[in-house]
């Protein structure tokens, strides 16, 4: 998949209309393929079901220009099919050696110390989204998700797959940040 492509207004229409030419029809399906997703990665031992559930779907829609006109059969069953190249790409990357992580009371500070870093590295509006993206708990953290997405006029599936984005970048520089610090 294009690293910078993003899920927009249209390509999510377009997806549904894939799904099913009455929208509530395709909504409905849309849920259902989620909601198996996530069942498959998890039947699988997978503790991150969810970001890989929406990387299955981002895949399957930044392909669909090239799929949906000579596709024939249930559209879940592509999902399906996409799910099993992405458990495999998720397997690889598990199997890789990581470096090991400093003592805990130790490590945390340091661990803080790089987020800290690594916020002020990202560009201010994707600081801004991803720290307004995990504020709250419970219905409020719901309604300011909801809230944050209309207001940036996009999708709640796609300001998901944005604060994912962000929050992989994060991880990765976080990581990277540890390991100096552990070679210095």
């Amino acid at each position: 998949m294009n690293k910078d492509w993003t899920l927009t207004q249209e390509t999510l229409d377009r997806l549904l209309l894939w799904l099913d030419p009455d929208r509530e029809r395709a909504g409905a399906k849309y849920e259902q393929i989620r909601t198996r997703l996530i069942k498959l990665f998890t039947c699988r031992g997978c503790p991150e079901a969810e970001d890989l559930a929406d990387e299955t779907i981002n895949r399957v829609t930044s392909k669909l220009y090239q799929v949906a006109d000579d596709y024939q059969g249930d559209p879940a069953l592509f999902f399906y099919a996409v799910a099993k190249k992405i458990f495999q790409e998720y397997g690889r990357r598990r199997r890789q050696v990581a470096q090991p992580l400093p003592p805990a009371a130790e490590g945390v500070e340091q661990e803080f110390a790089c987020l800290e870093e690594c916020m002020k590295a990202l560009p201010a509006e994707q600081r801004d989204l991803v720290l307004q993206y995990y504020r709250e708990d419970k219905r409020a953290k719901i309604d300011n998700r909801r809230q944050l997405a209309e207001r940036l006029g996009i999708a709640i599936n796609a300001l998901r797959i944005r604060a994912h984005r962000i929050r992989a970048t994060l991880q990765q520089c976080v990581e990277n940040c540890l390991s100096r610090q552990a070679s210095a």
